[in-house]
């Protein structure tokens, strides 16, 4: 199998998708995260964040879609993808996209930025828990993402 060519992606346009889904997120009241699985550039999986509306701490969209991508796509497709998330996933998702084995995770905004919002330290970043499974980039379109966590009442 032919290695994908990440960096010709629509970066841009696929991390605007997950901004979209983000504000989505607080508009039906649940916390301004949003994601999308991206196979040869195209959106093949999107969700948002659903902790409160679905009573269940685990509905993080980063989880959820590894999740998804693990009962429907192989280990060699997954390594193929790219996952896009308004913001760096927190240690749960990481942990759970390790098993997923996607190529590349791309973030917005940085475990380590949204400290100035939450007011929690990250324990661990994405990158250290991906090691050596999934390439970690960010961040992109930063200060759009930023506007997000700004416009939500943390």
């Amino acid at each position: 199998m032919t290695a994908p060519e990440f960096d010709e992606f629509d970066h841009d346009a696929h991390m605007r998708e997950t901004f979209k889904l983000a504000r989505e997120a607080t508009a039906r009241g649940d916390k301004p995260f949003g994601s999308v699985l991206v196979r040869d550039d195209t959106v093949i999986m999107n969700d948002s964040n659903r902790e409160i509306t679905d009573d269940d701490i685990r509905r993080h969209p980063e989880l959820h879609l590894a999740y998804r991508s693990c009962q429907e796509y192989s280990a060699d497709e997954r390594a193929a993808m790219v996952m896009y998330t308004s913001t760096e996933p927190c240690p749960m998702c990481a942990g759970g996209m390790v098993t997923a084995g996607f190529g590349r995770v791309v973030y917005s905004v940085g475990s380590d930025e949204l400290t100035a919002f939450t007011g929690v330290e990250p324990t661990v970043r994405s990158a250290e828990i991906l090691d050596g499974v999934s390439d970690v980039v960010g961040p992109l379109l930063n200060e759009e993402g930023h506007q997000i966590h700004q416009e939500y009442d943390w």
